[in-house]
């Protein structure tokens, strides 16, 4: 496997990151991914040369952190990179922010929980619109000073809260993003363009979550008729089980990209999975490293497949011209 820098952090990671975030989840009772899945997950990762983990302090209820704290006990912790994050309170009621106390507290259970000194990555979860950012910042460039925290990065955020946060570093002299963690994926661009184009000034990493758009993307799902935009999910798919589903990744826009990306698949014989992934892992402006979300090996197989797909110029272009109509308007979207 060829490993990529992580923008300016200096970090070499693979060039697919392993995402943890279905790892204790529990719908009706019915846990996505359990210790044993989640451990044959990380092995199979590991095996084929993944370094690069993502997870969060409220993960399953701490469960991922726990896990993964676990399968690190028989590994190098020095050829992970871990990456963890904070907002949400997992000790008390009264602290989801991005206080100086509630970022202290959880990053300090996140590494109780890894069972390690430091987090190669800290991303704030989403932006704090009630605490100054100054003072988060001051808090994370504390726990940086003390070896804890390596990197810092941010998730949800519109593009000038990201571009305050970094000139409150610059002006402050604290640690400043170097990583960012936005939805993004080949049919979900427009609306993160101005957050993209700030990451590609300040050279700025890309993680993008949801890369393949909840699974929409993969092109396991149908139309409902011919001329349509409905979405035809089969039963047990999240597409069938998740009402949030349509609202987020089904749209008039999402089948033309679906569209070109299955026809480029079939050109360069690779899954539709594996050319939405590649797409992202070829942009041209800053470094992106999705981040998959695989619930068996089988699948993870097929993602991590994407490292090998390559595109061609005209390819790329398809995939990202295929969101306009033929008089170069965007084509709608459910928003």
């Amino acid at each position: 496997m060829e490993y990529r820098r992580l923008g300016a952090t200096g970090l070499q990671v693979s060039p697919v990151c392993l995402g943890t975030w279905r790892f204790g989840k529990a719908h009706d009772g019915v846990v996505e991914t359990d210790r044993e899945d989640a451990h044959e997950l990380l092995d199979a990762y590991a095996e084929r040369g993944g370094n690069f983990v993502d997870t969060a302090n409220g993960y399953g209820g701490g469960d991922s952190e726990r896990w993964i704290g676990e399968w690190l006990e028989d590994e190098d912790r020095e050829d992970y990179v871990i990456a963890s994050k904070c907002f949400w309170s997992t000790v008390s009621r009264f602290q989801e922010n991005l206080s100086k106390k509630n970022v202290r507290a959880e990053v300090e259970g996140s590494l109780d929980r890894l069972g390690t000194d430091y987090l190669d990555i800290l991303y704030l979860h989403r932006f704090d619109d009630e605490t100054p950012i100054e003072h988060t910042l001051r808090a994370v460039d504390d726990l940086v000073s003390e070896g804890k925290v390596h990197y810092v990065g941010i998730s949800t955020c519109d593009a000038w809260k990201l571009t305050k946060g970094l000139w409150q570093a610059d002006v402050n002299n604290y640690e400043a993003f170097s990583v960012t963690q936005p939805l993004f994926h080949a049919a979900y661009y427009e609306d993160v363009a101005e957050y993209l184009d700030v990451c590609a000034d300040q050279n700025l990493a890309v993680c993008p979550y949801s890369p393949l758009a909840g699974g929409f993307l993969t092109g396991k799902y149908e139309r409902v008729g011919d001329g349509t935009y409905d979405l035809d999910a089969d039963e047990g798919t999240r597409g069938d089980l998740d009402p949030m589903f349509e609202d987020w990744y089904v749209s008039e826009r999402g089948w033309h990209v679906l569209d070109a990306v299955r026809e480029v698949a079939d050109e360069v014989d690779a899954s539709p999975a594996q050319v939405a992934l590649r797409w992202l892992m070829d942009q041209p402006d800053f470094d992106c490293v999705p981040i998959v979300g695989a619930r068996t090996v089988e699948q993870l197989d097929e993602n991590l497949g994407a490292i090998d797909v390559e595109l061609s110029d005209e390819q790329f272009d398809r995939i990202f011209e295929a969101r306009y109509d033929d008089e170069g308007d965007l084509y709608r979207t459910n928003a």
